[in-house]
Protein backbone atom coordinates (compact mmCIF):
# COMPACT_ATOMS: atom_id res chain seq x y z
CA UNK A 1 0.00 0.00 0.00
CA UNK A 2 1.32 3.41 -0.90
CA UNK A 3 0.17 6.90 -0.16
CA UNK A 4 0.96 9.62 -2.66
CA UNK A 5 1.06 13.20 -1.41
CA UNK A 6 0.99 16.10 -3.85
CA UNK A 7 0.19 19.78 -4.12
CA UNK A 8 3.00 21.47 -2.24
CA UNK A 9 4.75 24.58 -3.44
CA UNK A 10 6.04 28.05 -2.67
CA UNK A 11 3.54 30.75 -1.79
CA UNK A 12 3.46 34.09 -0.02
CA UNK A 13 2.01 34.54 3.43
CA UNK A 14 -1.76 34.88 3.34
CA UNK A 15 -2.14 32.70 0.27
CA UNK A 16 -3.68 29.24 -0.07
CA UNK A 17 -2.56 25.78 -1.11
CA UNK A 18 -4.37 22.47 -1.39
CA UNK A 19 -2.64 19.17 -0.70
CA UNK A 20 -3.92 15.79 -1.84
CA UNK A 21 -3.21 12.30 -0.55
CA UNK A 22 -4.13 9.37 -2.77
CA UNK A 23 -3.99 5.69 -1.88
CA UNK A 24 -2.45 3.30 -4.38
CA UNK A 25 -5.01 0.56 -3.94
CA UNK A 26 -8.74 1.07 -4.13
CA UNK A 27 -9.22 -1.95 -1.86
CA UNK A 28 -7.15 -0.42 0.94
CA UNK A 29 -10.01 1.77 2.18
CA UNK A 30 -8.45 3.11 5.37
CA UNK A 31 -10.79 4.56 7.93
CA UNK A 32 -8.41 7.23 9.22
CA UNK A 33 -6.01 9.40 7.26
CA UNK A 34 -3.97 12.20 8.79
CA UNK A 35 -1.59 14.93 7.75
CA UNK A 36 1.64 15.53 9.66
CA UNK A 37 4.36 18.06 8.98
CA UNK A 38 8.01 18.39 9.79
CA UNK A 39 9.91 21.66 9.75
CA UNK A 40 13.72 21.73 9.58
CA UNK A 41 15.22 20.80 12.93
CA UNK A 42 11.85 19.96 14.47
CA UNK A 43 9.89 16.84 15.28
CA UNK A 44 7.17 15.64 12.93
CA UNK A 45 3.89 16.98 14.28
CA UNK A 46 0.21 16.21 13.81
CA UNK A 47 -1.75 18.67 11.65
CA UNK A 48 -5.19 17.20 10.89
CA UNK A 49 -7.02 13.91 10.51
CA UNK A 50 -10.30 12.57 9.24
CA UNK A 51 -12.19 9.36 9.96
CA UNK A 52 -14.71 7.96 7.50
CA UNK A 53 -16.37 6.14 10.37
CA UNK A 54 -17.95 9.31 11.65
CA UNK A 55 -17.10 12.09 14.01
CA UNK A 56 -15.57 15.44 13.36
CA UNK A 57 -12.16 15.94 11.80
CA UNK A 58 -9.42 16.86 14.20
CA UNK A 59 -6.91 19.71 13.92
CA UNK A 60 -3.94 20.93 15.82
CA UNK A 61 -4.65 24.28 17.45
CA UNK A 62 -2.31 26.30 15.24
CA UNK A 63 -4.26 25.48 12.06
CA UNK A 64 -7.85 25.58 13.33
CA UNK A 65 -9.96 27.94 11.28
CA UNK A 66 -7.36 28.03 8.47
CA UNK A 67 -7.01 24.41 7.33
CA UNK A 68 -9.78 22.04 6.27
CA UNK A 69 -9.39 18.30 5.77
CA UNK A 70 -11.85 16.38 3.60
CA UNK A 71 -12.13 12.97 2.00
CA UNK A 72 -13.99 11.43 -0.91
CA UNK A 73 -16.66 8.76 -0.43
CA UNK A 74 -14.50 6.13 -2.08
CA UNK A 75 -11.86 6.58 0.64
CA UNK A 76 -9.17 6.99 -1.99
CA UNK A 77 -8.27 10.66 -1.65
CA UNK A 78 -7.93 13.10 1.22
CA UNK A 79 -7.44 16.81 0.66
CA UNK A 80 -6.01 19.42 2.97
CA UNK A 81 -7.10 22.94 2.06
CA UNK A 82 -4.72 25.41 3.63
CA UNK A 83 -5.78 29.06 3.74
CA UNK A 84 -4.18 32.14 5.26
CA UNK A 85 -0.81 30.44 5.23
CA UNK A 86 1.90 31.70 7.55
CA UNK A 87 5.69 31.36 7.36
CA UNK A 88 5.53 29.02 10.36
CA UNK A 89 3.49 26.59 8.22
CA UNK A 90 6.62 25.94 6.18
CA UNK A 91 7.43 22.23 6.39
CA UNK A 92 7.38 18.93 4.57
CA UNK A 93 3.84 17.64 4.79
CA UNK A 94 3.19 13.89 5.04
CA UNK A 95 -0.06 11.97 4.80
CA UNK A 96 -0.45 8.83 6.85
CA UNK A 97 -3.06 6.13 7.34
CA UNK A 98 -4.01 3.85 10.19
CA UNK A 99 -4.72 0.15 9.56
CA UNK A 100 -8.12 -0.32 7.96
CA UNK A 101 -9.79 -1.90 11.02
CA UNK A 102 -8.94 1.10 13.22
CA UNK A 103 -11.49 3.89 13.04
CA UNK A 104 -10.35 6.25 15.80
CA UNK A 105 -8.34 9.36 15.06
CA UNK A 106 -5.01 9.63 16.84
CA UNK A 107 -2.58 12.53 16.95
CA UNK A 108 0.35 10.24 17.71
CA UNK A 109 2.85 9.64 14.95
CA UNK A 110 3.37 6.00 15.92
CA UNK A 111 -0.35 5.27 15.57
CA UNK A 112 -0.02 5.47 11.79
CA UNK A 113 1.28 2.52 9.82
CA UNK A 114 1.34 3.80 6.25
CA UNK A 115 3.13 6.96 5.15
CA UNK A 116 3.42 8.97 1.98
CA UNK A 117 6.68 10.46 0.70
CA UNK A 118 6.01 14.04 1.75
CA UNK A 119 5.49 17.25 -0.16
CA UNK A 120 7.26 20.55 0.55
CA UNK A 121 5.25 23.61 1.52
CA UNK A 122 7.16 26.88 1.74
CA UNK A 123 5.50 30.10 2.83
CA UNK A 124 7.47 33.29 2.37
CA UNK A 125 6.90 36.40 4.46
Amino acid sequence: VQLQASGGGLVQAGCSLSLSCATSEHTFSPSVIAWFRQAPGKEREFVAAISWSGGSPRYTDSVKGRFTISGDNAKTTVNLQMNSLKPEDTAVYYCAARPRRITVISTARNAYTYWGQGTQVTVSS
